[in-house]
Order: C-alpha cells, then structure tokens, then sequence
C-alpha cells in the first residue's frame, strides 16, 4: 500500500478532537535505496515520536539500568507476584525483602521489553505496524506489545473515553510513547 493511502486512512481513524493535531509524517530517499526513510507522528506540527532517532520529546531509553533507575516508573505489584517470590525461596526472606525482589523482577521484565519494542522502530516498521493495525481489531492493538499499534489504537475513534480512563493502570507499564499519547488523548477527549 501506498504511503499517502495508508496515512489517509490511519487519518481517517483519528479521534474527531484529534483531527487537525495529530498528523504522520514520512520522508524517504528516493536515490538511496539503502538508507531508510523516516516516519514520524507530529501533534500541533511538532514532532513527537520520530522512530528512528533518539532526539523526540520522548524518553528513549539506551540501557536496562536506565529504566530501572527512573523513579518517574511507578510499577504496581500484585499479591500474586510476591507470593511467586515467597514460593520460590520457600519462605526464607522477610515479608519487606519479598516487594523489594518481586519489584525489580518485573522492572527487569518491563526494562527487556520496552528496550526490545523502542528497537523495532523504523519506517519499514511503522508501515508493517499500520498495516496491521488496519487489519486487526482494536483490542488486539491495545493489548499488543507494539509501541505503534498501541499508539495508533490509543488514537483510534473506536476507543472511548471511558475506556481510556479505565486504562490508566496498565498504561503505567507501557514505553513513555505510549503513555504521552494516552495523556494527550486523556487531555484532548
């Protein structure tokens, strides 16, 4: 699919108070074929998420231990994953050590997989990502892993706003791209 027919129709798929804000972009090199073009998301002619370059307005993170250390994460623990830990060392550590151990197994988790999502990013990519996103229902994108398909659902008429509020916990655990949209969706209705 063309690049101007594909973005008509993520266009199309907008939230009406998104209309006219949010806009995707592409350049590509047509006597390059070898360096990739970049594709970017702008919100009022500013771009915001640029997937291909670590310069947006948006948090990149270039290590583990970068997201592990950013206190702006806020990680929920489940009962069911402290009582994992306490399995696993068969009752052994004190109640507080259990939360401490529980926390930062899943922060290992999120850290592996935000890393492994913000890589994929490219234009080859964000066209594979709309694509499927065109494609799929809007559950899937949401529930997805994708950075993109998250991002472009967020966006998506299809979503209300009660569902977007009843989202704010598990948006929590999501890249920064993903939650600077949600914000802005929240924000703009």
């Amino acid at each position: 699919m063309s690049w101007s027919k594909l973005k008509q129709q993520l266009e199309g798929f907008l939230s009406p108070a998104l209309q006219g804000k949010v806009e995707y972009r592409a350049t590509g090199y047509r006597y390059l074929p070898d360096k990739a073009g970049i594709c970017y998301i702008a919100v009022d002619k500013k771009n915001i998420l640029n997937m291909s370059d670590a310069t947006t307005l948006i948090k990149w993170y270039q290590s583990e231990q970068e997201i592990k250390n950013d206190s702006s994460i806020d990680i929920p623990i489940s009962p069911q994953q402290i009582e994992a830990v306490r399995m696993n060392t068969e009752g052994k550590i004190p109640e507080d050590r259990l939360i401490v151990i529980a926390r930062s197994r899943v922060i290992s988790d999120l850290a592996k997989e935000l890393l492994a999502a913000q890589a994929s990013l490219s234009k080859s990519n964000f066209t594979a990502a709309a694509t499927k996103f065109l494609s799929s229902s809007i559950e899937e994108s949401l529930e997805s892993k994708d950075i993109l398909l998250n991002i472009l659902a967020l966006m998506d008429r299809r979503v209300g706003r009660k569902r977007i509020v009843s989202m704010s916990e598990k948006i929590k655990l999501k890249h920064p791209a993903v939650q600077y949209f949600f914000e802005l969706r929240l924000r703009k209705g």
